[in-house]
């Protein structure tokens, strides 16, 4: 929902409208804490969905437990994702990166004293997550406060107007980025372009704003082609490699080799996904969430799920998972019963 504050301040800020930067900030602020209200149920009732679900008891349990201490970093979110798109309209980018390293140092602190040393255990992992959080948030907003007076003139009551079509724009963002979790990447490949789709925007939003088309159109090319010659460039690693990088998480030959062979569809997927989060900025900087929500919807939902279905279970091709209850009962205590897995995932006879 805060990629729709993305797109406003972007062209606000494009445009010379920076006095208008600071009430779109309150508008999303406001919305986002009723949207964290909202959500509290799926928190406050965790524990009994996931058993309806049929998670093992043991697990809903502790799951649901966590999920309610974790409920004032929730809270947190809807002050610091706004103000993070509010900085980044403005490119500056430097104060989020230096107070976001300084949360990293801290949180590592708090999770050695409230796991280790206080012997809290995930109790402890919950306080430190909240209270890293909104750490984070805090020093956010103070930065804002005292640094950004061009963007921010102080708390206003206009943040209260013409509200119903900012959430509109928030419902959409939310369906966009939220269809597209599913299938984004993972681990530092996947934090590059989620990087490259906040700069994209930014720059979309900041030319729209300034009434240069042109300007972004050169500036989508651009980005592409940087995007995806990443992505070839990850894809070559990951060939080259692809018979000496599993060796790092397992020493099963067996799962090695299934690892080598998942390799050319992984190449091949960072090819296809470098292109996809410039796409994706290109929309939240042009304001399009709607659209490309559709698109999301059908891509993912209507073509996507189906074939791999079919993929999946009809063709036979799912992925072996040999020594996973080996695994399982090392890091959790508990034997899973192979018969409650799909024959797909099975190991076959000749492994």
């Amino acid at each position: 929902m805060g990629s729709a504050l993305e797109t406003l301040c972007g062209q606000a800020f494009g445009a010379g409208q920076v006095h208008m930067l600071g009430i779109y900030m309150q508008r999303s602020w406001i919305i986002l804490w009723v949207t964290c209200i909202i959500l509290l149920p799926v928190y406050i009732f965790a524990t009994p969905v996931l058993k309806l679900l049929g998670q093992e008891d043991d697990i809903a349990d502790l799951a649901g437990k966590f999920a309610i201490q974790t409920i004032p970093q929730l809270f947190s979110l809807a002050i610091s994702i706004p103000t993070q798109k509010f900085l980044q309209a403005q490119s500056k980018v430097n104060a989020l990166a230096w107070i976001g390293f300084a949360a990293l140092v801290v949180h590592v602190g708090l999770l050695y004293l409230c796991i280790y040393a206080l012997a809290w255990g995930t109790t402890g992992a919950a306080i430190a997550f909240d209270i890293t959080n909104w750490g984070l948030a805090v020093a956010q907003v103070i930065y804002v406060l005292n640094w950004c007076n061009e963007g921010w003139t102080g708390f206003s009551w206009s943040a209260f107007r013409e509200i119903w079509a900012f959430v509109r724009l928030s419902l959409a963002s939310a369906v966009m980025l939220c269809l597209e979790i599913c299938v984004n990447l993972n681990g530092w490949e996947g934090m590059v372009f989620i990087g490259i789709n906040a700069a994209i925007s930014v720059r979309v939003s900041n030319e729209l704003g300034l009434g240069h088309p042109r300007a972004t159109k050169y500036a989508v090319y651009v980005t592409v082609f940087q995007s995806l010659l990443i992505g070839l460039i990850f894809a070559v690693i990951v060939l080259a490699a692809k018979d000496y990088f599993a060796v790092i998480f397992t020493s099963s030959k067996d799962m090695q080799q299934a690892v080598a062979r998942l390799a050319y569809l992984l190449g091949i997927t960072m090819i296809l996904n470098s292109v996809q989060p410039v796409i994706s900025g290109v929309a939240i900087g042009g304001g399009w969430q709607a659209i490309v929500a559709y698109i999301n919807l059908g891509s993912y939902y209507v073509f996507g799920l189906p074939l791999g279905y079919l993929l999946g279970y009809k063709a036979n091709l799912g992925v072996q998972v040999e020594q996973t209850t080996a695994r399982m009962r090392k890091w959790g205590g508990q034997e899973i019963p192979t018969e409650k897995l799909p024959e797909s995932l099975l190991p076959s006879q000749n492994s």
